[in-house]
């Protein structure tokens, strides 16, 4: 352990373990260490001992949900755009090859306490039954007009510059009612509140072009893929990786302290005695505590169940946006539902995950939107998280802090806070330009 590296990354938490896999394939010489004796960290998927030992302090789950180690229950689920940034990353690194993914069956958002399907392109916006008749048609000039969009081409921008116009200013033009611009920005978008309306409009439409090209690419009733077996095979794989291109993975290492010189620049990792040098520390929030400052929480519960979520069309993977309006809320609610069909869990279960950013030290009431459209469930498990934001300068102490899981159920934001720290580690812009196709033969193998 005495050599000197140029990073070393403390914790294998899925941002951790994508950063190791990039500044690797980059030539970077890297060690990667973690206090665990598993990987995941926070982002850790977990079969059903290991949840009962969690939640409910004894490792005896009922004989009725099944065998114990059919079940990996990611404990920071997150289904990934087909065409989105996690995807471009797995595939520049090629760790693609250590996963098989699947599509996700169903993308659904909540309005006026029903569920509908998330409708993306002008062809679907004619079918949907979320808006009336006329508020359809309006719908879908918007929807070409985005398809259309080209940024290079000034033709297609119909006399807006959307670096410069708001979205607000572009969705008043097509003359779209509330509740669609809520299913627009918060289930097409991602948007997490509605502070999007005031920005350039660029944003929410590329954003809104990424989820109808990844709907298009597996002709499925989602734009999300998920890897069989869950999240929990993603660090093994960028392990894996990070051994071919001669990187260091060593788990299980207690204390992991980082070293400081006299101006405050960390120069080491020590665990058991022994100090490897470094010239960047790459980490958590939980192995720099005095760095990070405590900027909200999450609220979640994890389900077991034994059905489909109801009015999903039986869908066996299916997400659920909850816009913050529609709930009184100043945050999404999301809910996620993966089941047997991507090995998570006995055939014939099902495991949902409802989450938001807690406004309240109360989930089981705060939840309650999204549980009550779960149906009866076999088992909950309540809990709540605090989330952490990076607070130094990494330029005066070279550490390079992740942020907290947020209570997202995709993978956007994570890839953005990824490749931020990518580029203030290495000065330079990741190159994700890569052949999408290298990941679709997966997911249509599944």
């Amino acid at each position: 352990m005495d050599e000197e590296y140029d990073v070393i990354v403390l914790g294998t938490g899925l941002k951790e373990c994508i950063l190791s896999g990039l500044l690797s394939v980059d030539g970077l010489k890297v060690l990667h260490m973690d206090r665990n004796d598993y990987y995941g960290g926070e982002s850790t998927s977990l079969n059903l001992i290991q949840l009962w030992k969690r939640f409910k302090a004894n490792d005896k789950p009922p004989e009725h949900l099944g065998p114990s180690k059919e079940y990996n229950v990611d404990m920071v689920p997150k289904f990934m755009m087909a065409n989105g940034g996690l995807v471009r990353v797995l595939i520049h690194t090629s760790v693609t090859k250590y996963l098989n993914f699947k599509a996700v069956d169903g993308s659904f958002v909540y309005n006026k306490g029903k569920i509908y399907k998330v409708p993306a392109t002008d062809v679907e916006a004619l079918k949907s039954t979320l808006m009336g008749l006329f508020e359809k048609r309006r719908a879908r000039k918007f929807f070409i007009y985005v398809q259309d969009y080209e940024e290079n081409d000034p033709k297609s921008h119909e006399g807006m510059d959307l670096h410069k116009v708001t979205s607000r200013e572009v969705i008043s033009k097509y003359g779209l009612d509330d509740n669609t611009i809520d299913f627009i920005g918060h289930a097409l978008a991602l948007h997490r509140d509605d502070s999007y309306l005031d920005a350039p409009a660029i944003d929410t439409v590329k954003r809104m072009k990424l989820y109808a090209e990844s709907l298009a690419r597996f002709q499925g009733g989602s734009p999300y893929i998920y890897p069989l077996y869950g999240l929990g095979e993603l660090p093994q794989g960028f392990a894996r990786l990070s051994a071919v291109y001669g990187g260091t993975y060593m788990l299980n290492k207690p204390e992991c302290k980082v070293e400081f010189d006299e101006n405050g620049k960390a120069y080491g990792v020590t665990s058991e005695g022994e100090t490897a040098k470094c010239k960047k520390v790459v980490c958590d929030p939980s192995y720099l505590p005095s760095k990070v400052k405590k900027v909200g929480k999450v609220a979640r519960a994890i389900c077991i169940m034994s059905h489909p979520i109801p009015n999903t069309n039986d869908s066996h993977s299916v997400q659920i946006i909850l816009p913050q309006k529609q709930l009184g809320r100043r945050s999404d609610m999301y809910v996620f539902c993966c089941s047997y069909t991507h090995n998570v869990a006995p055939k014939g279960k099902y495991i949902a995950f409802v989450s938001t950013e807690a406004e309240t030290d109360h989930p089981e009431t705060e939840l309650k939107p999204g549980i009550d459209l779960l149906g009866p469930v076999d088992e909950t498990f309540f809990d709540i998280y605090d989330r952490y934001e990076p607070t130094n300068n990494h330029e005066e102490d070279s550490c390079f802090i992740s942020t907290s899981y947020d209570a997202t159920t995709h993978f956007e934001t994570t890839v953005e806070d990824v490749i931020s720290m990518y580029r203030k580690i290495t000065g330079k812009e990741p190159d994700l330009t890569v052949d999408l196709n290298a990941a679709s033969a997966a997911a249509d193998d599944a």
